[in-house]
């Protein structure tokens, strides 16, 4: 039985409080190297990815790739820099997608 892991990935003042609780961080500030850093991620048996808002709005397609597997989960939080509210539109549309109306 593997043990699953969860990582966050953003830039460096975003997710630095993350590694306080025990989350792998890896500080990214560019488009292909946050691309590349979450496919390894994905090989490495990473259950759940938290990614930034900022690094997420330039990786659509990399993000929208995973989510059709089970692993790992692409959770979009916001960075220190505020909200994008891309994170909680995904979390709108999936709950209006199983419940069949957007109760949020």
């Amino acid at each position: 039985m593997s043990m699953y892991k969860i990582g966050v990935v953003g830039d460096k003042d975003s997710v630095l409080a993350f590694k306080a609780i025990g989350i792998d961080v890896y500080d990214v500030t560019e488009k292909e190297e946050a691309r590349k850093t979450i496919d390894r991620m994905a090989m490495e048996n990473y259950a759940v990815i938290f990614v930034t808002e900022q690094i997420a709005k330039d990786l659509d397609e990399t993000i929208e790739r995973y989510n059709k597997a089970m692993v790992p989960a692409i959770i979009l939080i916001p960075s220190n820099q505020g909200s994008l509210n891309i994170g909680i539109k995904k979390v709108q549309d999936n709950v209006e997608k199983a419940v069949g109306v957007n109760i949020l």
